[in-house]
């Protein structure tokens, strides 16, 4: 994994099954940088506490963080990764 800066926004990318998925690094618990934490399938574990978000959706699969993080589309054009958002 690694974080972006995208116009001001930090975002995560992480490549799970050939796929790249884009989403907010900020955890939604007390904003540690989630590019910082564990990969484990497409589940990243932030660093700071321990929550767990699917990289797919955002959604919380283990708090102690409550809100979801941003999920963002992503494509390859050109060899080059794209994030809209």
């Amino acid at each position: 994994m690694r974080a972006f800066d995208v116009k001001g926004t930090t975002i995560a990318v992480a490549k799970v099954g050939g796929a790249f998925h884009a989403f907010d690094d900020t955890c939604t618990h007390q904003q540690c940088s989630l590019a910082e934490g564990v990969l484990h399938e497409s589940t990243v574990i932030c660093p700071c506490h321990g929550s767990e978000f699917d990289v797919e959706s955002g959604e919380v699969l283990r708090g102690p963080a409550r809100e979801p993080v941003e999920t963002f589309e992503v494509r390859l054009e050109d060899g080059n990764l794209e994030v809209k958002g």
